[in-house]
C-alpha cells in the first residue's frame, strides 16, 4: 500500500541528482562526486528500506505473538479474547 509513494519520492530525488552526476561544463568536476553520492545513497537506502522494514515488522510481530501466549492476563481480558 505504501510502496508506490515511497518509490515515487525516491525516484524524484534520484532523478534530480542525475544531472549532477552526468553533467558537463564549467565546475562539473566539483558537482560530479556530489551527484554520484546522492544517486548511490538513494539507491542503497531504497533497497535497504524495501527489504529490512518488512523483515523487522514480521520479527516484532512474531515476538509479540509468542509473548501473548506466555503472558498471564486477567480474567476479563481472557474472556474478551475468547469471544
Amino acid at each position: 500500500m505504501r510502496f508506490r509513494p515511497i518509490l515515487m519520492t525516491t525516484m524524484a530525488a534520484l532523478l534530480g541528482g542525475v544531472p549532477l552526476a552526468l553533467g558537463k561544463g564549467v565546475g562539473s568536476e566539483l558537482r560530479h562526486p556530489l551527484g554520484i553520492t546522492i544517486v548511490g545513497g538513494l539507491i542503497v537506502s531504497q533497497l535497504l528500506t524495501l527489504y529490512t522494514v518488512p523483515v523487522v515488522y514480521l520479527t516484532f510481530d512474531r515476538i509479540a505473538f509468542r509473548l501473548r501466549g506466555l503472558r498471564i492476563g486477567n480474567r476479563i481480558e481472557e474472556e474478551a479474547l475468547a469471544e
